[in-house]
């Protein structure tokens, strides 16, 4: 055992994670209404890991933190009773835990995560915040956040670039922003190829490198593709030169070599990364492995913004 680890729990953690709920909970400033957390019991904690599981934190073999997972919303896990032992703060407890949430999520085929945040604790708001969930309601003095979660996935062909590109269109609306970011020839012009394809706008797309950005007005109704090339682009600034704001309403934008860039273009954004990568068995990631080809790329998709929060994002790209 580590100096801290974090644990799949069962009900035969009930009383550890009761005790760390207690102490946690008790240390926080007096709320009106007052938590419910203190009300928890042996019984309420093994039925709630029964029913969805949970997360305990040990540091050096004693219980110091602790989370109860709700799965009573499809498509996203909830984390309740976030906890950390009194001593154990400013420890990363909590990141820690978050983390491993994060990827048991993912694990259970989720989307996102939801909680619910109480707004007399502005320090656990700034934690949240920073950790990238998004306010997206309020009961009272309770904030409701959550927060759609990012993946990677390997591409081996040109085919299967157009494809996955294919299912993310199927996701977009007039006012999205990709931002695109990857090496020379990583495959950039050939994910847009395949969003033109699949949105029906009118054609060719082809790389924009010479007049820096291009209108593919929609030959369906659609909204109409914006495609700019930002790689001969000496000064971020320059990017709002090309007059762009006129137009991200009403259409798709996406900007190649857009990173630092492009961000502020709108409130909400997707960030795409595309990498040559061999395949690893060991990547500590899971991408790139069980198939090989010359031309394998990962694709890395993150969602930044209000505007992707309960979007089924992983559940399309990795269908």
């Amino acid at each position: 055992m580590t100096a801290l680890d974090v644990i799949e729990a069962g009900p035969e953690h009930a009383a550890a994670i009761v005790e760390v709920i207690h102490r946690s909970f008790a240390a926080r400033p007096p709320l009106d209404p007052p938590t419910t957390a203190l009300e928890e019991t042996e019984e309420t904690v093994a039925a709630a890991l029964r029913a969805s599981g949970g997360l305990l934190a040990l540091r050096r073999a004693r219980p110091i933190g602790a989370i109860l997972f709700d799965e009573s919303r499809p498509g996203s896990l909830g984390l309740r009773r976030v906890s950390v032992h009194p001593q154990g703060r400013d420890r990363g407890v909590a990141s820690a835990m978050v983390g491993v949430a994060e990827d048991i999520a993912e694990e259970r085929g989720k989307d996102g995560i939801w909680l619910d945040v109480r707004e007399e604790l502005p320090d656990t708001v700034r934690f949240w915040t920073r950790k990238q969930y998004q306010p997206v309601g309020r009961t009272g003095t309770t904030i409701h956040m959550a927060k759609t979660l990012w993946l990677s996935r390997e591409v081996p062909d040109v085919d299967a670039m157009h494809a996955l590109a294919g299912r993310l269109a199927s996701l977009l609306r007039a006012g999205d922003l990709l931002v695109l970011s990857g090496d020379l020839g990583a495959g950039k012009t050939t994910f847009t190829q395949g969003l033109g394809e699949a949105l029906g706008v009118r054609g060719p797309i082809t790389s924009p490198t010479f007049v820096i950005a291009r209108h593919h007005p929609s030959l369906t109704g659609g909204p109409s593709l914006i495609h700019v090339d930002a790689y001969r682009l000496s000064d971020p600034a320059e990017i709002d030169d090309l007059d762009l704001d006129a137009t991200t309403e009403d259409s798709i934008t996406v900007v190649e070599w857009g990173e630092g860039r492009a961000e502020h273009l709108a409130d909400s954004w997707l960030s795409v990364t595309i990498e040559a990568r061999e395949a690893d068995e060991t990547d500590p990631l899971g991408t790139a492995v069980g198939v090989e080809s010359p031309d394998m790329r990962v694709v890395t998709v993150r969602p930044h913004g209000p505007r992707w929060i309960g979007v089924p994002l992983r559940s399309t790209l990795l269908r």
